[in-house]
């Protein structure tokens, strides 16, 4: 379990009158497996700068892991449908370092609501020199209790079936793991809220 202040108990409020700024004034001071912390806080409209240099830090095979493709730069219509959540349906978690003297994101873990409103799809992303340090697993924990308090069923996640490191975090965190059955090269793992 994570370190630090824990996201606040269930309310009996409806999720769906919950306004995002009350998720904006949330954040956590977590420590990682080797000490280091990380602020974890939602993902602002602010963060636009920081979201596009972490994605133009990752490698290459961490761009095709994450985005099902690998790319040079991120796209602006890339960039826009990353931005602009609309909570409760979409939700992310930045996570933040400091890095010769700025803030740096060094993880991101989103969700976003299928049609039906019971299911969500889910995305961890960890920058390439901050892996190994339990910083993906503190942010899908995030992720997950607040998919629970919002009232999502089910979370899933679609992946390629050579992603070693979602597959390790998805069977830590206990997903369940099947082929697809549309695409034999892509595994979607799931989790039962």
């Amino acid at each position: 379990m994570p370190t630090g202040t824990q996201p606040p108990p269930p309310t009996t409020t409806p999720s769906s009158s919950i306004p995002p700024e009350a998720l904006e004034g949330t954040h956590w001071i977590e420590a990682l497996r080797d000490g280091t912390r990380v602020l974890i806080r939602p993902l602002r409209a602010e963060d636009r700068e920081r979201e596009e240099d972490f994605i133009a830090r990752l490698s290459g095979e961490s761009k095709r892991l994450r985005f099902l493709c690998d790319f040079k730069q991120a796209s602006p219509a890339l960039l826009k449908q990353l931005m602009e959540l609309h909570y409760p349906e979409q939700m992310a978690f930045v996570a933040l370092a400091h890095d010769n003297g700025r803030l740096r994101e060094v993880g991101v873990s989103r969700y976003s609501a299928t049609d039906d409103g019971k299911r969500c799809e889910c995305a961890v992303t960890v920058a390439d020199d901050w892996r190994h340090r339990g910083l993906g697993v503190l942010l899908m924990q995030h992720l997950i209790q607040l998919a629970r308090r919002n009232g999502f069923k089910q979370m899933f996640s679609i992946d390629t079936a050579d992603n070693e490191p979602m597959r390790e975090l998805a069977h830590h965190l206990g997903f369940e793991r099947h082929i697809d059955p549309d695409d034999g090269s892509q595994v979607i793992h799931t989790l039962s809220l």
